[in-house]
Order: structure tokens, then sequence, then C-alpha cells
């Protein structure tokens, strides 16, 4: 997990969670699904924490090291990194955002969840286990509707906003 500052602007399934729509004011903690620019196709990954604050939290899969890892990642397993990566807290790499915002109790939940799966999340590969697949298992923890994970993360993320309507608000099922 990294933690940073940025500017304004246990195995579970998320099958029990369900979204809704609130006319209520939003929650006073969010996840943003974000995706990049990057030197191949692109990054996806999280941002989440208290909207009263500028610090952030970043969680992500990519592989760890330098470009060798990300080469051979596209053949085989290797090993991974799951906090922030390069341009990930930098406005000017943004591609796409979608921020969802979450009440005190279910946002404890969902970011026990995310550092759970940055715990075990030892490998990247491109097809597999890569960064929108690792943003999709939290996007489905909060019980949000995910696309198939081979694509762009640009498009990843777009499409995720839209599947679900672009909602705003997520309340998890009673029983998480």
């Amino acid at each position: 997990m990294a933690a940073a500052v940025a500017g304004p602007g246990a195995s579970v399934s998320g099958a029990d969670a369900k979204p809704v729509r609130r006319s209520a004011a939003k929650g006073p903690y969010y996840v943003d699904f974000r995706a990049r620019t990057a030197a191949s196709y692109g990054h996806a990954f999280v941002w989440y924490g208290k909207t009263s604050e500028k610090m952030v939290d970043v969680a992500g899969l990519h592989p760890a090291g330098d470009v060798l890892p990300y080469m051979l990642g596209h053949l085989t397993w290797v090993p991974s990194e799951t906090g922030a990566s390069y341009g990930d807290l930098d406005v000017q790499y943004l591609l796409a955002s979608y921020r969802v915002y979450l009440s005190e109790a279910d946002a404890k939940k969902v970011f026990a969840y995310i550092k759970h799966l940055q715990a075990t999340s030892p490998l990247w590969n491109a097809e597999t286990t890569n960064c929108t697949a690792f943003i999709g298992r939290i996007a489905s923890f909060m019980g949000l509707k995910t696309p198939f994970h081979l694509q762009k993360p640009e498009d990843y993320v777009n499409q995720l906003r839209d599947m679900n309507d672009g909602r705003q608000t997520v309340q998890l099922a009673s029983d998480r």
C-alpha cells in the first residue's frame, strides 16, 4: 500500500453487495477507479480515502521492477507490486476516473478488502492477473457490475462507470 498527498479536484465475494442510488449526501469516504497513460497501453489503479483529507491511498497491480518483468509478464507470471507506481499521482497522466462514495462502515470493509488483495496478489500477468482484473475485483466486492478485464485501462474504467449508470454511491449488503 502506498500513501500520498493528492491535489484537489480474508477472500470475500462481491456477489452479495448491493449498490443503491441515494438521494442523501455523498459518503465521507471514496474509491476512485482510475486509468492513466503509460509507455504501453496504460495502467488502472484505485485511489481511496476520506473526502475531507488530501491524503490518498493507492492500490494497483503491476509488475515489480523495470521493463524486463513487464515484458516477461506477457508470457508468464512475474512478481508484482500493489502500491503506487510512477504516474499514479500525476493528474497530467489521467485518462479516466470513476469515483464512488461510501459510508464510514462500508469504507472500512472495502478498504480492508483492498488491503487483503494487496497482501494476496504476489504475481502479475498481462492476460490473467493484470491491473484491470485487480480493480475489477474491488468493484465487484463493492457490488458494481464489471466489464471483461482484457481491455485498455481507459476503456475499462469508462465501461465500469457506464455499466453502473455513473452511480456515485454504494451501500454494501448488511452481511459484509
